[in-house]
């Protein structure tokens, strides 16, 4: 039997994602940016110089990857499950490549879900994946903590943890990666107003999913002056307002005894000191 203590905590309702971005699908669902991550992540692969056989694309949004554009000979899909333990149904050592586009920053335990796709690749196994993190919307956040501070007194759960640079490449190393390497995509989307973001948001399906999110409905005098502060503050010369996505990029390799090791300590030819006296020469 499984303890309640072993299930991390639980900060998204993943069967309400699940719900709402069938919604989007339904109603056309804005890809701009699921898009741009696409492309980015077939350019990356290509760059790697070499040939996967069997790939895993794990959680992506439907039809976001195929296995022509990455040029890898099998490609299957894999949906994160919506049980409390995140457990993923796959194979030790199955895959050769573990792609995940826009789909990890909606998983309770992150550091969990990389353990497992790290075990599920084989030696010298490829991981990439990009995840909203760092600035993402920080106007929105910004603008819609002024409002309930001013209009309701308090603030309440909005927006997502956001998962930053620094954090990302320490999961990577604490899940068992070799050679881990994240780097940030910064995209900024200009709006007619507010409104104009949060249509878009609600055609991502990617509209606020907190477990203790709000559940009483938005008073309309909060909505408005958010959509007042948002404009004042970040508002351009032609009156459009900005909103910031950082895409979070991480990759990482199944360890491999071909691949480089660090120096062990002590193991140098030649100290720091004598090295610097030597450029000075």
């Amino acid at each position: 039997m499984i303890s309640p203590n072993d299930r991390p905590p639980q900060v998204f309702d993943r069967p309400l994602l699940r719900e709402r971005q069938r919604r989007a699908e339904r109603s056309g669902a804005e890809k701009f940016l699921l898009e741009r991550v696409a492309e980015d992540a077939s350019d990356r692969l290509h760059a790697v110089l070499r040939e996967f056989s069997c790939a895993v694309d794990l959680g992506s949004p439907a039809g976001a990857l195929s296995a022509q554009a990455l040029a890898v000979k099998s490609l299957q899909h894999f949906v994160f499950p919506d049980d409390d333990r995140e457990a993923l149904a796959l194979a030790a050592e199955a895959f050769d490549l573990s792609i995940s586009m826009l789909a990890l920053q909606f998983v309770n335990d992150l550091p969990g879900v990389l353990a497992q796709i790290r075990r599920a690749l084989k030696p010298d196994g490829y991981f990439l994946a990009a995840t909203v993190g760092g600035d993402t919307l920080t106007e929105l956040r910004q603008a819609f903590a002024a409002a309930e501070v001013e209009i309701e007194g308090g603030l309440s759960p909005r927006v997502i943890p956001m998962l930053d640079l620094r954090d990302a490449g320490a999961l990577l190393q604490r899940a068992g990666f070799a050679l881990p390497v994240t780097d940030v995509d910064r995209v900024i989307v200009r709006y007619d107003n507010m409104f104009g973001l949060t249509r878009d948001l609600r055609r991502m399906g990617a509209t606020n999913i907190l477990v203790d999110r709000r559940r009483t409905p938005l008073r309309r005098a909060t909505l408005l002056k958010a959509a007042e502060v948002y404009a004042r503050k970040f508002s351009d010369d032609d009156g459009r307002v900005r909103a910031t996505f950082d895409i979070v990029w991480m990759a990482g390799w199944a360890p491999h005894e071909s691949q480089p090791k660090p120096l062990q300590p002590g193991s140098a030819k030649m100290s720091l000191e004598q090295a610097v006296k030597g450029k000075a020469k």
